[in-house]
């Protein structure tokens, strides 16, 4: 595709941030937030016989009115404990592509799709917070104006910020390597799900198991199944999976819904990569895992004292272990972003890390689209594994 970038220009909050706000704390969940790895939204909606140029200038306006409410987003990262809120403002891009959308959404492999991502991307923002933020934008722009509340939350009182930076690097550098990466997208559809989940219910009476740990437990056993190499003393003896888990309604009291911030936090699932579990064992190591993190558990480990030692065991267990990290952005209001020109039909990502998959809802909410990222190796074993072959089709067409 030709794309040719026809504006760039810098969008500042519609009203300065007063003096006493220009400090944005940032507490010990942003801290551990890798800045390797990205998440960028693509959001695709029907073609609109509207003006280029008044749509242009409405968008900038109705950003410009949302950064007033998002001002930590119109700064700059101080430290690695604040952000300068001084109204440097955001990168506002507009592109236009030579060649018609309808011809890409035929089948949308990833190479197309990161060439509608006309920046680079150098400044990471948390799925929620960033979906969110969306929603809200496209309120202001297609109504006028709207009450946008409970955005800025000071969360170091929950999850007071530490010297974490040192950890941080060394176990995120052996994990997020330049290996060269295929990223394909796997849609299982509701019907295909709902079959899934009744396969994996441990019997009557019992809850099934959620949408998500259903497709999570799919993808952990096909990724176990992809990666099993000769092992020698130093081969990893586990799969280790981080699933960032929404803290907002775990806390109690619970925190705002719509407040910036990481406020999640990893809980790992641990499997012996050479013994195949059965999925119905898996998925219940999975949603175990994602049950442990309560108000409890979560201020005691990330509020107390004695995180550091928490954290570089877990690193130390890390080191002994494959990585993969499993995130979701279902439920998320990505599709509640009407900008005048009605819902999205389609919202996608471009996710290119090794050993990373990222789920995202359809546009029905039934469905689940899951990105994942291997090795060309491991994702030609990947997209063969039966259970993956049985609930699963390969970059379908979106519509």
């Amino acid at each position: 595709m030709e794309i040719q970038i026809i504006s760039k220009e810098i969008i500042k909050p519609s009203f300065s941030t007063p003096d006493h706000l220009r400090s944005h704390k940032i507490c010990l969940l942003d801290q551990l937030v890798p800045s390797e790895v990205h998440f960028p939204f693509i959001f695709f909606y029907s073609a609109a016989n509207e003006d280029r140029i008044k749509t242009s200038v409405a968008l900038k306006h109705s950003l410009s009115q949302t950064l007033t409410h998002y001002y930590p987003f119109a700064g700059r990262v101080k430290d690695a404990f604040s952000i300068d809120c001084d109204d440097s403002g955001v990168t506002f891009v507009e592109a236009q592509v030579a060649g018609y959308m309808s011809e890409v959404l035929k089948q949308p492999e990833m190479e197309l799709l990161e060439q509608l991502l006309p920046c680079k991307l150098d400044a990471k923002l948390i799925a929620t917070a960033a979906a969110n933020f969306v929603k809200n934008w496209a309120a202001v722009a297609s109504c006028g104006s709207i009450g946008i509340k409970d955005v800025i939350f000071d969360s170091t009182s929950i999850f007071p910020p530490q010297d974490v930076l040192g950890i941080t690097k060394s176990v995120f550098k052996k994990h997020w390597s330049n290996t060269e990466v295929t990223a394909k997208r796997f849609l299982f559809d509701a019907p295909k799900i709902a079959a899934l989940r009744e396969e994996l219910s441990n019997g009557e009476g019992m809850d099934r198991p959620t949408r998500f740990e259903a497709v999570t437990t799919l993808i952990l056993s096909a990724v176990m199944a992809a990666t099993v190499r000769e092992t020698n003393e130093f081969s990893p003896t586990h799969l280790a999976a981080l699933i960032p888990v929404n803290l907002r309604k775990r806390i109690n009291p619970p925190l705002p819904q719509q407040c910036i911030g990481s406020l999640c936090a990893a809980t790992t699932v641990s499997c012996p990569i050479q013994y195949k579990l059965d999925h119905k064992s898996l998925a219940g190591k999975v949603h175990e895992s994602i049950g442990m993190m309560d108000d409890n558990f979560v201020r005691n480990v990330y509020g107390g004292d004695d995180f550091l030692n928490f954290f570089r065991n877990a690193a130390e267990g890390f080191a002994k272990s494959m990585v993969f990290m499993i995130t979701s952005w279902c439920k998320l209001p990505c599709f509640e972003a009407d900008f005048g020109w009605g819902k999205p039909k389609w919202v996608a990502t471009t996710v290119r890390d090794d050993k990373v998959a990222m789920l995202l809802d359809t546009c029905d909410g039934e469905g689940i689209e899951a990105w994942v990222g291997l090795s060309k190796e491991d994702m030609a074993k990947f997209e063969q594994d039966p259970a993956i072959l049985g609930y699963a089709s390969v970059n379908p067409s979106p519509f």
